[in-house]
C-alpha cells in the first residue's frame, strides 16, 4: 500500500507545471530576503539548511536580531560580505500545485549581463521596490529589461511596508505610477502586492496589517498564475538536431519542438529546399505518439526521401517562417571587449550556425532613461537595435511572435566568448543595408550539362553549411 502511494505521489509530481521566475530590484529592495521568506514559510528547507541559516545570520547576517533569509540566496563571500547579490542565483522548490525555479537577479547596472541571462527563459518577473523610496531609475531599468526579453507576467512588490506603517496610500502612489510605466512599454499583465518579505506580510500568507488589501498572498497568486497560454502552440517549428540512421529501413529527424503541434500525416515542409512530404511517424524512447507539440524532444520519419541536414528546419507547409539573411534585431552586448564592427562572428539560432556580421548599428538604448542615441560600437552591457547580415539563410520569426525562433547569440570566433544575444525584430529590407554581393553559379554560360546540375546544387548545398552563400542560376 505505502510503495503504491508513493507511485501516486511521484506520478502526481510529475505531472506538475514549471514556473520559472526571476526577481529584480535596486539594492537592498529585498529580493534575497523574499525568496527566502518564501522557502521558509512555504516549509520547504530542510533541517540542516535551517541550523545553517540561523548560524550565518548570527555571524554575517544584516538583519538584526531576526533571521537574514537573504543568506539562502547570497552564497558567494562576496554577496555576504557586501550584503549583496552579484550573480544570479538558481533556487528550485515546488508546492501541491506547482514547481519553481526561481532566478534571483543583481541589481546593479554593472551586472545588466546577469539579469538578462536570469530571463531568457522566465514566464514571470517579480520586481521589487522599496515602499519608501518607490519607483526609481532602477525600477524603470529592469522594467525595461523584462519588456525586452517578452515576459508576460508582471508581478510588482512593494516591500518593506512595515517601514511605511502598512499605509495604503503609499502603496496606491506607488502602483498608480509604476502602472504609467508599464503602459509606455505595451505591458498588459500587471499584478501588484503589499508585501513584508523580512515579517512575511502576504507572502505566504495573508496579513492582518493589510485589512485594505483585497488580493491574495504572493505565493497563492504564483501557485495559479497561467501560463500555459504563453507558449506559442500556433506556428509549428521543428529545427533539426541530428539525422538519425541505424539501419537502412529507418532514417529520421531528431530535435526538440521549438514551437506548435505536429501530428501523423501532417503535410511539411524543409527548409530550404522548400520540398514537400508528410508526417510518416513521430518516435520517442517510449514508443510512437500521434501527435507531439513544444518543447518535447521527437523523432519524426518522413514518407519521402528528402535531404534534409543538421540546422534545417521543419515546418508545416501552409505556416512559413522569415527566411532570409538579414534581420532587424535587439542586441545586448555580452563581452567585455567592445563590439568590433570589421569582425565576424558566428550566429547561432536553434540548431543553425552561420557566419554573420554587424551591418549598422540604429541607434543604443539608455537602460536607465530608455532615450536612444546614436553609436558606433557597443561596451559590456549596451542594448540597441541592430541590423545583421548572415552567410547562411535563417528561417526565424519576431521574437515578440515566437521565443525559440526570434533568440539567438553571437559568438566570438576566436575566444568563443559569446559576445551578445539578439532577439530578432523582423526581416530587414536589403536595400536599406550595404552589403556584399551573393556570388553567382551561371551554369548554363559555364557549358554546364544538365545532368551535372544535381551535382553542382549538392556541392553548393555543402558549402552553405560551412557559412559561404552562392545563388545558382539553371
Amino acid at each position: 500500500m505505502a510503495v503504491q502511494n508513493i507511485k501516486e505521489f511521484l506520478d502526481q509530481d510529475e505531472k506538475k507545471d514549471l514556473l520559472r521566475l526571476l526577481t529584480a530590484g535596486s539594492v537592498d529592495d529585498g529580493k534575497s530576503t523574499l525568496i527566502g521568506r518564501l522557502l521558509f514559510d512555504s516549509k520547504k528547507l530542510y533541517e540542516d539548511q535551517l541550523q545553517a541559516l540561523e548560524r550565518d545570520s548570527k555571524r554575517v547576517g544584516n538583519a538584526g536580531e531576526h533571521i537574514d533569509y537573504a543568506l539562502l540566496l547570497d552564497g558567494l563571500k562576496a554577496e555576504r560580505e557586501e550584503g549583496i547579490t552579484i550573480d544570479v542565483a538558481y533556487r528550485y522548490f515546488s508546492t501541491n500545485l506547482r514547481k519553481f525555479i526561481i532566478a534571483d537577479t543583481p541589481g546593479h547596472e554593472q551586472y545588466t549581463r546577469n539579469m538578462i541571462t536570469g530571463g531568457s527563459t522566465a514566464n514571470l518577473a517579480i520586481i521589487l521596490v522599496d515602499a519608501r523610496t518607490g519607483v526609481i531609475t532602477q525600477t524603470r531599468r529592469h522594467t525595461f529589461l523584462v519588456s525586452l526579453l517578452g515576459i508576460k507576467h508582471i508581478v510588482l512588490a512593494v516591500n518593506k511596508m512595515d517601514l511605511v506603517d502598512f499605509s495604503q496610500e503609499v502603496f496606491d502612489k506607488i502602483v498608480g505610477e509604476y502602472r504609467k510605466l508599464t503602459d509606455y512599454l505595451g505591458i498588459d499583465d500587471v499584478t501588484c502586492f503589499p508585501l513584508s518579505a523580512l515579517g512575511g506580510d502576504n507572502v505566504v500568507e495573508k496579513s492582518d496589517r493589510t485589512p485594505w488589501y483585497e488580493g491574495p498572498a504572493l505565493l497563492d497568486f504564483l501557485e495559479t498564475v497561467p501560463i500555459h497560454t504563453d507558449r506559442n502552440m500556433d506556428d509549428f517549428r521543428y529545427p533539426v538536431q541530428y539525422v538519425l540512421r541505424p539501419n537502412l529501413d529507418f532514417r529520421g529527424f531528431c530535435g526538440k519542438i521549438a514551437s506548435g503541434v505536429i501530428r501523423k500525416g501532417d503535410e511539411i515542409m524543409a527548409l530550404p529546399s522548400k520540398k514537400k512530404s508528410h508526417v510518416k511517424s513521430i518516435v520517442t524512447y517510449e514508443g510512437e505518439l500521434e501527435e507531439a507539440f513544444c518543447p518535447q524532444c521527437v523523432t519524426i520519419t518522413l514518407e519521402d526521401e528528402i535531404d534534409i541536414s543538421r540546422g534545417e528546419m521543419i515546418v508545416k507547409s501552409d505556416n512559413l517562417p522569415e527566411i532570409g539573411r538579414h534581420v532587424e534585431t535587439m542586441l545586448v552586448w555580452m563581452d567585455e571587449e567592445p563590439m568590433d564592427r570589421k569582425k565576424q562572428f558566428y550566429l547561432k539560432h536553434n540548431t543553425n550556425t552561420t557566419r554573420a556580421t554587424i551591418d549598422q548599428i540604429a541607434y543604443k538604448v539608455d537602460v536607465n532613461t530608455m532615450e536612444q542615441s546614436p553609436a558606433e560600437f557597443f561596451k559590456l552591457n549596451e542594448i540597441g537595435r541592430v541590423q545583421i547580415t548572415t552567410a547562411k539563410t535563417l528561417f526565424f520569426d519576431a521574437y515578440s511572435k515566437n521565443k525559440a525562433t526570434g533568440s539567438f547569440i553571437l559568438i566570438d570566433p576566436i575566444t568563443n566568448n559569446t559576445s551578445a544575444v539578439g532577439m530578432i525584430i523582423g526581416p530587414t529590407a536589403v536595400t536599406d543595408i550595404e552589403h556584399e554581393d551573393i556570388p553567382e553559379l551561371n551554369l548554363p554560360k559555364l557549358g554546364i550539362a544538365p545532368e551535372h546540375y544535381d551535382a553542382i546544387e549538392k556541392a553548393v548545398k555543402d558549402l552553405s553549411r560551412q557559412g559561404i552563400a552562392i545563388n545558382i542560376i539553371k
